[in-house]
């Protein structure tokens, strides 16, 4: 496993990383959710991705149980913040909502602290200068050590940066967007420049797009899958795609890689990218996820040129998970 630092705080992350979202405490129950994280830490993943949202508390009980059986000093976890129930000041990113998200994600953990706290979403009703000062207060309590954004636009991540900057408060210090072959622009186009400066760390999620990218979609939608549960991703698999990645399917063969590999070790190939979070309910497709930085990292820069070929013009940007 490579590490790479995230953005400019030094802290070193594995580039390839486990995520929490779908699978703990809905496909997975507490036996199998600590073999997974066992097993990744294993090989070499030191950050472990959450939030409050997933499985309405659930998923961070589970992670949390998991990883007391590690050393609290090698590894990296986050959660996120923002949905946290029904009711008034139960959604959003004022104080109240911020402080009290936090101290039940941490309690739910068992931690007295995690290492990076997202906003999960930027909040259309809460001052960007009120959420700085905000995230700044938990950091001085040591509820974290960095703070971020999840799914921001550029132009409020660097509004956010601006008044940390003009409060002397701290800034945010990595957002984590969707990113992969189907859905580019953000990484691409509008955060990179925020990457060189002031030094954003970037936490990408979805790179297999949802499972489209693994090939698994090609004949159908196989009962018990996302497709066939979630109506509202089956556009993801217009004949356009299918096409595509069928595509690359062939061209990964020729390297010795599944589509998903390819499609993951593509992710990897951004400077950008601090890591890559995977999902997976099993050892197996986890190691299969996991060899697809060092295969990648054997293509060469004609291979990737054929990859961006064959989705070239074809961009189905981010719906938020």
């Amino acid at each position: 496993m490579r590490y790479r630092r995230l953005g400019i705080t030094g802290l070193e992350v594995s580039e390839l990383s486990y995520g929490t979202w779908v699978t703990f405490g809905t496909q997975l129950d507490q036996t199998h959710c600590t073999r997974m994280v066992q097993h990744a830490f294993s090989r070499g993943v030191n950050f472990f991705d959450c939030a409050e949202v997933y499985a309405e508390g659930e998923a961070e009980k589970l992670l949390g149980v998991a990883l007391r059986e590690l050393p609290r000093s090698d590894y990296v976890v986050s959660t996120k913040i923002y949905w946290g129930g029904t009711g008034p000041n139960k959604e959003g990113l004022n104080r109240k909502r911020l402080v009290e998200g936090t101290q039940a994600s941490l309690q739910r953990l068992g931690l007295t602290h995690v290492d990076l706290l997202y906003c999960h979403r930027p909040d259309p009703h809460t001052a960007v200068s009120e959420v700085v000062r905000s995230m700044s207060l938990l950091v001085q309590r040591g509820c974290m050590h960095w703070w971020g954004t999840s799914e921001w636009s550029a132009a409020q991540v660097r509004e956010a940066f601006e008044c940390a900057e003009r409060l002397h408060l701290v800034p945010p210090s990595m957002e984590q967007p969707q990113y992969n072959l189907l859905t580019r622009q953000r990484v691409e186009q509008e955060l990179s420049p925020l990457c060189t400066n002031p030094g954003l760390g970037l936490t990408t999620w979805s790179p297999l797009a949802y499972g489209v990218l693994t090939g698994k979609y090609a004949k159908g939608f196989p009962t018990g899958s996302r497709l066939e549960k979630e109506v509202w991703l089956r556009k993801r698999c217009i004949p356009e795609v299918q096409q595509c990645v069928k595509q690359l399917g062939a061209l990964a063969a020729q390297a010795g890689m599944t589509t998903a590999q390819a499609a993951i070790a593509w992710c990897l190939r951004r400077s950008e990218v601090s890591t890559v979070i995977l999902g997976a309910t099993s050892t197996a497709q986890l190691d299969e996820n996991l060899a697809a930085a060092e295969l990648g990292a054997h293509c060469d820069g004609a291979f990737w040129t054929r990859v961006d070929d064959i989705f070239a013009g074809l961009s189905l940007e981010a719906e938020a998970g």
